[in-house]
């Protein structure tokens, strides 16, 4: 049954706005009118996307989020969705219940279109198809499978796992890497300062003595003067650069390149590949686990890879594969895929317990990128705060050497 969002007058003049579901246009305003309303505006939600704005154009968008569900909120979603399922509740009526507990329009409007083509006779899987914006495809072949085999609610249990597991991971790695980014802002912003008002300043107090300055001071002037002069034009050129970048990485020959010798940089070229690998096997994992035959898997999970180099082996996995060859050794004839991978794929080959090994291998995968991750940023963080107060003393130098040398010559 189709899902319609509308605008009514109530009885006591007030505007109110919702999500209604009927057969057709002429139905649901009938529906309006019988509860006391006052249509106003009714219009049928889009299958394809339950925010009306992804039609405008980026510069008439709303700032904020464009879409229903952030990486957290459909595990959570997920989760729940799994709880009551998994308790013997129908769907459309567990579809009801996340509708009525959800806190914003976009997601309850979101559940309602979903709702709505679950009673018209699809499944969920295809209903969520509908909506790619907000559901990736390993999330839909996942529960389709899990709808096929019978098993959705331990299918949803997985995904959610999977998700939360995912989300840990990233949350984990962000959190590694915001003190440092923190730590070089905050430290750029006192040398641009320091560089452009201060030295300056005190220079000019010497400047009528006549005297030579020390060599420090002079370069830190001649730093001071270029920044000043050329420092907006830098900072076009830097931005401007950033957005040629972007632009090259669209073409996908480069990304390819680019992202091959990303994976060759010394500590944070392997933990990408440590963080692909353990999402890849993951993903992997629990498609395998939910009956998803292994060539849908295995080309599935590669489009869970966000570095080109990687995905480009495991598609090249998935045609050794399809040509006979066990996954473990497919997985083994490219050297970019940790050998943990391959190894925890062919004991799961041999045992016929490939899910479980593969589990096994991401978790292994996962520990170890975490491990790295925050052994780098306790390095890291001393070492940057070592660098700044370089930078600092530097500057204070270049200030206080003229002065300690005025100070002697006029003794």
């Amino acid at each position: 049954m189709p899902a319609y969002r509308f605008e009514a007058l109530q009885a006591d003049g007030a505007t109110r706005k919702g999500v209604i579901e009927a057969d057709s246009l002429k139905t649901a305003r009938s529906q309006l009118r019988a509860q006391s309303l006052v249509p106003l505006s009714v219009e049928a939600i889009a299958s394809g996307s339950a925010d009306p704005n992804t039609a405008l154009p980026w510069w008439q968008r709303p700032v904020g989020r464009s879409r229903a569900f952030s990486g957290s909120q459909r595990a959570v979603w997920t989760r729940q969705l799994a709880g009551l399922v998994g308790s013997g509740l129908p769907i459309e009526r567990a579809l009801t219940a996340l509708a009525e507990e959800a806190d914003d329009d976009k997601q309850r409007q979101l559940m309602a279109a979903i709702r709505a083509e679950v009673n018209g006779g699809s499944s969920l899987g295809h209903a969520l198809a509908q909506h790619p914006g907000e559901f990736p495809a390993i999330d839909r072949a996942v529960i389709a499978a899990g709808e096929q085999s019978g098993h959705l609610g331990m299918v949803l249990e997985q995904l959610a796992n999977d998700l939360e597991d995912h989300q840990a991971l990233r949350a984990k790695l962000m959190g590694a890497a915001l003190y440092p980014a923190i730590v070089c802002l905050v430290a750029l912003a006192i040398v641009i300062f320091l560089v452009t008002s201060v030295v300056p300043q005190v220079a000019g107090v010497f400047a009528g003595t006549k005297r030579q300055l020390p060599m420090l001071t002079v370069a830190m002037l001649g730093l001071s003067d270029f920044v000043r002069q050329w420092g907006w034009l830098m900072l076009g050129l830097a931005v401007a650069g950033l957005g040629a970048f972007r632009m090259a990485l669209r073409q996908s020959a480069f990304r390819l390149r680019f992202d091959a010798a990303f994976l060759r940089l010394p500590l944070i070229g392997r933990l990408a590949r440590g963080y692909n690998s353990a999402r890849f096997a993951s993903t992997l994992a629990m498609l395998t686990a939910a009956g998803v035959p292994i060539l849908k898997a295995l080309q599935a999970a590669a489009d869970t890879l966000s570095n080109q180099a990687l995905r480009a082996d495991a598609l090249e996995a998935l045609v050794r594969v399809r040509e006979g060859a066990p996954l473990g050794n497919a997985l083994a004839q490219h050297a970019r895929f940790p050998g943990l991978l391959s190894m925890f794929a062919k004991l799961g080959e041999q045992t016929g317990q490939l899910p479980v090994m593969l589990q096994r291998a991401a978790q292994q995968l996962s520990s170890e990128v975490q491990r790295r991750a925050m052994a780098l940023a306790t390095v890291l963080e001393p070492l940057l705060i070592v660098g700044m107060g370089g930078l600092v003393m530097l500057i204070v130098l270049a200030v206080l050497m003229p002065i300690m040398e005025l100070n002697q010559w006029v003794k």
